[in-house]
This record gives structure tokens, C-alpha cells and sequence, in this order.
């Protein structure tokens, strides 16, 4: 038998979280049972006896507000432990249209994926203003040369994980989930594709967009964060690159300055600026080998991980 099991982090979303669940559906083709699950983060509205009165299967409950990513990894660890084969996960404000979850489900049925992620039709959705819409493509950009994958809306939080790939993941940023699990999911080697999908009219704003210099600041530091815990060695051997070409520039125009023009004047600044410049990137370069060596360390780590997990899961 293969159970669905789809997850919402919720965190006061007594307004649309009604809306959001009736549209859910029980039955799935190629899926043999389908049960609901919430992430209740902290809520102090009447988010819970919402989903209760609507027959949410599971609810996972946070004394406190932890935040959108360890919401998200904590109804993964639920999902499991409740034997889903197949996990879903949606937003508590009807963003994305429930219609479409057995197309998102469909590569993972047909063995073509382990994680598959649904792209929103960006450009043509009307309260996205067009700075977010020119970031949100940069940033995809950004995790498609991160994760070696083909994923157009990285953002998305519409999104399926296999049983297996749902055991492999692991989140350290603490704004979002979205950019790294790809990341991730490209680093080992997992089967990442995207799906298009459709979304419902805007019900509220975005609280994890609050304003666009907010959002273009967290998103360039998860950005950055995640390049340097993930590819470290490609992240330093180009930061190391600039200051290094700079200061070779600077050496070979002192060498061409002293033996072609005067080579009585010393020109001490220049020598001692190229100098510091090119002992700048060659740190920056040993800092990116000694990163590469501890990533792969953080790897022998994930694999244990998942094994324990997968052990401690089997034993159920």
C-alpha cells in the first residue's frame, strides 16, 4: 500500500486554513491512502481547532514559534514516523492549487524523482511585483549552479519528497527550507524535476516577504550561507580570485614601471598593495580547501544520519 501524507506548516492561519483544507483531496490515483498533517508553530489563534473540525489526521505542535524551516523538518520526521510513502507539502494560505497534487506526485509513482518541485507560473502572477519576480529568478538561477539541478522556481514551496529523499534532508538555514533541500538533494546525487502547477489568488501577504529590502538581504545571505556550506571550495577559489588577479595586475605593472620606465624609484605602495592583495587570495584559496575537507566530513555525517534514521524508522 503507499500512503500520501500532506503537510502545512501553520502559524496563526485560522483564515484561510479552512479554505486551504477543503480544497485538499482524500483520494490520490496510484495512491492507496491519503491523511492530512499540520505544523502548528506557535499559533495563538484558533489555527488547531480549525484543522481539527476540517479532520486533520495529524498535528504536530511547537510551544513557541520556531520558524517556516524547522516546521517544515519537523512534519517530515511526523510523515515518516506516520509511514508515509510519499509526502506533500503545501502553504496554509491556498497559494498553490490543490488540483494539481497528483500531477506533483506523478514522477515520484512513475520512480522518475525522488523530490519534484512545483514551478509557478512566475511572470505571469499579478501580485508578484517585478523585483521579486527578476530576485526569484536569480535566485533559482543561484541553486541551479549550486545543485547541478534544472529547477526553474526554487522558491516554491509546492513541493513532493519520496519516503527515501524525506530521510536524506536536512535544513540548517533557519528563514526558509526552499533553496537548500535542492541544494542538498543535487549534492547527493537525489533526482530533483519540476512540475508546472497553477495558483489561487493572493488571500494575504507573504510573511516571509515583509519588505523587498528584507527579503533581498536574507535571501542573498541564505544564498551566500548555502554556497559556502555546500560547494566551499568554488565559493572561496572565487572570492580568492579577485583580490589575487588584482594584485597580479598590480605586480606586473611595478615590474613593467621598474624595468622599462625608471627603475630607480622604488614605488613601495604599489609593491606592498600587490603584495597584500595576492597573500589575500592565496588565504582565501587555502580557506577553500580546508572547507572542501570538513564538507567532506559534514557528508560521512549526513550518511549516518540517514542510516540511524532509516533504521530507527524501520523498527516501527
Amino acid at each position: 500500500m503507499t500512503k500520501l501524507i500532506i503537510q502545512i506548516p501553520c502559524y496563526n492561519e485560522e483564515q484561510t486554513l479552512g479554505l486551504t483544507l477543503s480544497a485538499l483531496p482524500r483520494s490520490v490515483p496510484g495512491v492507496d491512502e491519503v491523511e492530512w498533517l499540520i505544523i502548528n508553530d506557535g499559533s495563538t489563534d484558533d489555527t488547531v481547532n480549525v484543522a481539527k473540525a476540517h479532520g486533520v489526521d495529524h498535528i504536530v505542535q511547537f510551544s513557541s514559534n520556531q520558524g517556516l524551516a524547522r516546521g517544515f523538518m519537523a512534519g517530515l520526521q511526523a510523515c515518516l514516523k506516520a509511514g508515509a510513502d510519499i509526502i506533500v507539502n503545501t502553504d496554509a494560505d491556498n497559494q498553490y492549487c490543490a488540483d494539481d497534487i497528483p500531477t506533483l506526485i506523478q514522477p515520484i509513482l512513475r520512480r522518475q524523482a525522488d523530490i519534484v518541485i512545483g514551478e509557478r507560473p512566475i511572470w505571469d502572477t499579478q501580485h508578484f511585483s517585478y523585483v521579486k519576480k527578476v530576485l526569484q529568478n536569480f535566485g533559482s538561477g543561484m541553486v541551479r549552479l549550486a545543485s547541478k539541478t534544472n529547477v526553474p522556481d526554487a522558491p516554491s514551496g509546492f513541493r513532493a519528497l519520496s519516503r527515501e529523499a524525506a530521510m536524506q534532508v536536512n535544513v540548517f538555514n533557519n528563514y526558509t527550507y526552499t533553496l537548500e533541500t535542492i541544494i542538498q538533494a543535487g549534492q547527493r546525487g537525489m533526482s530533483v524535476v519540476s512540475v508546472p502547477i497553477r495558483t489561487n489568488p493572493q488571500l494575504r501577504k507573504s510573511r516571509l516577504v515583509r519588505s523587498i529590502p528584507s527579503y533581498v538581504f536574507r535571501s542573498a545571505v541564505t544564498i551566500l550561507r548555502i554556497f559556502m556550506i555546500y560547494r566551499p571550495l568554488r565559493f572561496f577559489a572565487w572570492l580568492g580570485s579577485l583580490p589575487l588577479a588584482l594584485g597580479g595586475l598590480l605586480g606586473v605593472r611595478w615590474l613593467l614601471l621598474f624595468f622599462l620606465v625608471d627603475p630607480t624609484r622604488a614605488r613601495a605602495p604599489s609593491l606592498i598593495l600587490a603584495a597584500v592583495l595576492i597573500l589575500i587570495g592565496f588565504q582565501l584559496w587555502m580557506f577553500g580547501l580546508v572547507a572542501d575537507l570538513m564538507s567532506a566530513n559534514r557528508r560521512l555525517l549526513e550518511e549516518t544520519q540517514y542510516r540511524l534514521r532509516r533504521r530507527d524508522l524501520d523498527n516501527l
